[in-house]
């Protein structure tokens, strides 16, 4: 049943650059609301933005601030995912009468296809884009989006009941979510470890966030559990459908994948749920790849297609930008733009998945992370680094407690470190952006990293 906006005074809580809260405006104001955007930064930190709203009946634009009668006189409050949970905006819009909500639940309630929501510290992002792939070589028209690929509101009316929307789905949003609203369909969670904890205060706030997405779900759904996540392995109490994914344990003759070092960097081994053991060829390499697809799998099945379609699926993978993205081969040394590995775990990922000499670019701003275990992938896997951004200083003296001898240094821009490493490389080496870390200190996001890595790329 549809939801009739027409006269609801909706307040939109942060533009954002990624397009949620410009995608939110426009579909209220096109539907009859009287919609007000208000952001703390000003037109020019806005300027990518603000052009996206040119053809929206907005009634009201504040730039530059927020004024209380926005939040106590609303309806509705349409929060960007990156307000953190102590604001005070939050609070006095909890004064008021308006109900709170983001971008990405308003898609979910008005959306009449079944969705696969994906969720993790690592990984959901390619995961929920196999998934896509899968869905696709299965012959199922979907949608992929949510904390990937932008917002899906402006594509509801092309969706119909048949199809599938595949929805990565972060922890801020987790958090932010109504309570009572509906989960997907099938929820996928691809693992758990400490993140974003500058944000959420501690990891039980984070776990408990990423938690959500199974606890809102019915007992006609299905979930997706990483099997190589002692954390989310311990989820299992928490699922209230049925669970679509193989348990993995040492003895059973049903193991999930193969992970011996000297197998196929790109060969995999799944045992989904009533089925017997599959080979699989990914295109993209990797144990993480191989994690990723694990669950994709899963999700597919789950969501009944063949194992026929996942295979195609999988193989037609390609990876997505950022995502240890090849930019370029120049005199024989390699470059990797890797932007999107925001936890130090994403970083180790793409050290393990290199086979050649390694030069490292990591660095930003810190979330919380202990960085020792970072360090001592780096100091055992890579031929050097350069450490930039406000965690520059612990990072380099975490290899050289790690490794003394370690070729490193720490300097203020990702520009300095990219020339410090590209000096020393050797033909057969790459040269991986692969942060580890958050951009904020340095860029507007880790888009705007990327987009800088690629710049200095084409310069060589």
């Amino acid at each position: 049943m549809s939801i009739d906006y027409r006269g609801l005074r909706a307040t939109i809580l942060g533009l954002g650059h990624f397009g949620g809260g410009t995608a939110a405006a426009r579909w209220l104001a096109h539907r009859g609301a009287r919609v007000t955007v208000t952001d703390l930064a000003d037109e020019n930190a806005l300027a990518d933005s603000l052009p996206l709203l040119a053809d929206a009946p907005i009634a009201e634009l504040h730039l530059g601030g927020h004024c209380e009668e926005d939040f106590l006189n609303a309806d509705l409050v349409v929060v960007n995912p990156a307000v953190r949970p102590d604001s005070p905006w939050l609070a006095l819009a909890r004064r008021g009468p308006a109900r709170l909500c983001t971008e990405l639940e308003l898609f979910m309630e008005n959306c009449p296809a079944r969705i696969i929501g994906v969720t993790g510290s690592n990984g959901k992002s390619t995961t929920a884009a196999m998934i896509a792939a899968i869905l696709t070589a299965a012959g199922r028209r979907n949608y992929l989006g949510g904390n990937i690929g932008g917002s899906l509101l402006d594509r509801l009316s092309e969706i119909g009941s048949e199809d599938w929307g595949v929805l990565e789905i972060s922890s801020f949003q987790l958090w932010h979510f109504s309570a009572g609203v509906k989960m997907p369909t099938v929820a996928v969670v691809t693992g758990c470890t400490p993140n974003h904890l500058d944000w959420h205060g501690t990891f039980s706030d984070y776990a408990a966030a990423k938690q959500r997405i199974l606890v809102g779900q019915t007992s006609s759904d299905a979930a997706v559990l990483s099997p190589f996540d002692a954390e989310v392995a311990s989820w299992r109490p928490l699922v209230r459908g049925r669970l679509a994914t193989e348990p993995r344990t040492p003895h059973t003759p049903c193991e999930v994948m193969r992970l011996e070092p000297h197998a196929n960097e790109k060969s995999m081994k799944i045992a989904l749920p009533h089925a017997e053991h599959e080979e699989y060829e990914l295109s993209v390499p990797g144990r993480h790849n191989r994690m990723n697809a694990t669950c994709a799998a899963s999700a597919a099945s789950a969501a009944s297609c063949d194992m026929e379609a996942i295979r195609l699926g999988l193989q037609s993978f390609r990876g997505l930008p950022q995502r240890l993205e090849w930019m370029a081969t120049v005199e024989g040394r390699m470059f990797y733009n890797d932007s999107t590995a925001t936890t130090p775990e994403s970083t180790i990922a793409a050290l393990e998945s290199l086979d050649s000499p390694v030069w490292l670019l990591a660095g930003g701003k810190d979330k919380g992370f202990d960085f020792r275990p970072l360090a001592a992938e780096i100091a055992g896997r890579a031929r050097g680094a350069a450490f930039f951004g406000t965690v520059r200083s612990e990072l380099l003296a975490r290899v050289a407690a790690a490794d003394p001898d370690f070729c490193c240094a720490a300097v203020e821009t990702m520009d300095e470190a990219f020339e410090w490493c590209r000096s020393r490389m050797r033909p057969g080496d790459s040269l991986v952006l692969s942060p580890g870390c958050a951009s904020t200190d340095q860029f507007r996001n880790f888009r705007h990293r990327g987009e800088r890595f690629a710049e200095l790329v084409r310069r060589l």
